[in-house]
């Protein structure tokens, strides 16, 4: 067996040699592949067979790591049966692939042990620098979660997403770079969209959205530097900033309306995190007011990849007075076995239901069931992409809590929504939008 100490040594060394050659390929501008590979059901040739046949698989599996390998590549241990190999200097994903192929391929072929003749089989998760990640530890996260995958779909490998837009490539590096330092240097602001009570109709607070102004691009799309922040690990800042600036914001607000709740967007990266609730129980030491009530909003399909882990974590934070939204409720992976427990405090039907609920009767009545199951669990439903007064008018039929869209207000930069705060009228507004069709 492979002692405690060797394999601490042998990840160290690993992460080192991964962070290094990451940074050689975003440097250089190469694809760099990385193949985490587990041999199957090892605890249990263990302990049926003994450790001195595990012993002897493991060397057969770093001579075959061995002739898969390239000069270039590097094989690395992660556990006594985890192994690592580094593939720098990729054309495309294919060769990743082959690299998974050729492994598998030898391994096809028995060898010899004191107990006879042994096939060992493998399970291999695959992730590319930099279309999964450009930071180690991300990369590494990446192809754990594509193995796990493979193990899930009973395939023998598996890549963690598509990467083979090449033509991408060197955008997807520009704004990675140029997103780097945008908070220093003032780039990003927050626009806020109102949310109404539907029934009274006054406001109840806004949702916190994060825009990039790049001295080069102009306005750069949301959809486009997210997911690169998150790939590079740079979300995590972007978030942090995001939290203190819109608890900073929604205490200059105007206190005419009464106490108002700010909502900023968290990613599922954070949610798996320890420190999510330190980070807010600070943003709140820094920047709460009495009268601001702090809303996260979490996507459902972060709740499903460790539920344990989530609750605990949300059940948290709900300690310090912070509520809790489930966004995009419905297009996920929604599951009544884990709804029942989940600390929440608010559901966000997706503007794809909103959107469509008055010509399509499938639409609405998942609608109808959504605020349905969220009242008898006490939670207020929130209805995104509300753009007309018809469709506001079905919602309020149908019981919603609150209504968020262009019918009342498109997202706004902060000077914009202490003004609309102070000017807005409900019944006004309405009739504009009703005379507008």
């Amino acid at each position: 067996m492979f002692d405690a100490d060797r394999q601490a040594r042998d990840r160290r060394s690993f992460f080192s040699l991964l962070r290094r050659h990451i940074g050689f390929a975003n440097e250089r501008q190469n694809i760099l592949g990385l193949l985490v590979v587990d041999i199957d059901q090892f605890s249990s040739i263990n302990a049926v067979h003994g450790y001195a046949l595990g012993d002897e698989i493991l060397e057969h599996f770093g001579q075959i790591l061995g002739k898969v390998c390239r000069k270039q590549d590097i094989v690395a241990t992660l556990g006594a049966d985890r192994f690592a190999l580094i593939l720098p200097r990729l054309l495309n994903q294919g060769h990743a692939v082959l690299a998974a192929h050729k492994l598998l391929r030898l391994l096809e072929i028995p060898f010899d042990t004191e107990k006879g003749k042994l096939r060992v089989h493998a399970s291999i998760g695959i992730a590319l620098c930099p279309y999964h990640a450009t930071q180690h530890e991300f990369l590494l996260r990446k192809a754990e979660r594509a193995l796990r995958v493979a193990r899930e779909r009973k395939t023998a490998f598996n890549v963690c997403a598509r990467a083979d837009q090449l033509d991408e490539i060197s955008d997807v590096w520009d704004i990675e770079i140029e997103l780097d330092g945008a908070i220093k240097r003032s780039e990003l602001e927050l626009h806020y969209q109102p949310k109404i009570d539907a029934r009274t109709g006054e406001p109840v607070g806004a949702e916190a959205l994060m825009r990039w102004q790049s001295p080069s691009r102009g306005a750069v799309s949301p959809e486009l530097f997210i997911p690169i922040a998150e790939r590079t690990g740079q979300i995590k800042a972007l978030t942090i900033w995001a939290l203190n600036s819109a608890l900073r914001h929604a205490g200059e607000w105007p206190q005419t309306r009464g106490p108002l709740s700010v909502s900023v967007n968290i990613p599922p990266e954070m949610v798996a995190e320890h420190d999510l609730p330190d980070l807010v129980e600070n943003a709140l030491k820094i920047w709460g007011k009495p009268h601001v009530e702090l809303v996260l909003e979490i996507t459902e399909r972060t709740l499903v990849a460790d539920p344990e882990h989530s609750f605990a974590m949300l059940s948290r934070i709900r300690e310090l007075g912070v509520r809790i939204s489930i966004d995009d409720f419905g297009t996920g992976y929604s599951c009544l076995a884990y709804f029942k427990d989940i600390p929440a405090d608010e559901l966000k039907i997706d503007r794809s239901f909103v959107a469509g609920m008055l010509y399509n009767q499938a639409n609405r009545d998942i609608t109808s069931i959504i605020i349905d199951l969220a009242h008898r669990f006490a939670l207020v439903t929130v209805a995104e992409g509300v753009e007309d007064a018809d469709t506001f008018a079905a919602l309020r039929d149908l019981e919603c809590d609150v209504i968020q869209g262009f019918l009342f207000g498109k997202p706004m930069r902060r000077g914009e929504l202490a003004e609309w705060l102070q000017s807005f009228q409900y019944k006004k507004a309405l009739a504009s939008k009703t005379a507008d069709r």
